[in-house]
């Protein structure tokens, strides 16, 4: 039996952590609860800009399309069950409401079907009747502000960077020596 390999922590990691924990920060002081903000972060992160673009816009625009699509069927199940308890019903909405999903999915973002068929059926069957469409939005909103510190993190650390600092600082070295020297040889003229 081969021992088990402890993989070392890269730098999408320290990104990743990095930015979970910049979004509780905020969330904090919000007095809001960072979760959906931060499973946003957790999806929405890359090993590069582009990738956190596709990665965090597949988890936004499926959470949008979804909710929007959750909404309109729940809505439409209210009418002919107005207490929103669970019946037979569900099954045709379910599967109509994926196809649907499916479809607008493919029209706008093809990467969307998974986090939005999520948000679908939390909202089908999972949330309470007075808060179905206050939970959509606090769904899209907080993905949304995940996604964009994703994606603010991937921006400010992008691919590479740790590699490139030592050249950094050599060069800041370089400016500040040079900087420096300039300010010893330059004497003012004395005041008489």
């Amino acid at each position: 039996m081969e021992p088990l390999r402890i993989p070392g922590v890269g730098m999408r990691t320290v990104k990743t952590a990095l930015a979970v924990a910049f979004c509780t920060l905020v969330y904090y002081f919000v007095g809001r609860s960072p979760a959906f903000a931060c499973i946003g972060v957790i999806f929405g992160m890359g090993y590069n800009l582009e990738d956190a673009r596709k990665n965090g816009g597949n988890r936004l625009f499926g959470t949008i399309i979804g909710g929007v699509v959750g909404i309109l069927l729940f809505r439409l199940y209210l009418v002919f069950v107005p207490d929103g308890h669970h019946t037979l019903l569900l099954v045709p909405i379910v599967f109509i409401g994926t196809i649907i999903l499916i479809i607008a999915c493919q029209m706008f973002w093809v990467g969307g079907v998974q986090p939005g068929g999520v948000v679908l059926c939390i909202l089908l069957f999972n949330t309470p009747v007075a808060t179905y469409i206050d939970y959509a939005m606090n769904r899209i909103f907080d993905t949304a502000v995940g996604v964009l510190i994703a994606l603010f993190v991937s921006y400010v650390f992008p691919r590479g960077w740790m590699q490139t600092m030592p050249k950094y600082y050599a060069d800041m070295k370089v400016h500040a020596r040079e900087a420096f020297s300039r300010v010893a040889l330059y004497h003012p003229p004395k005041r008489r």
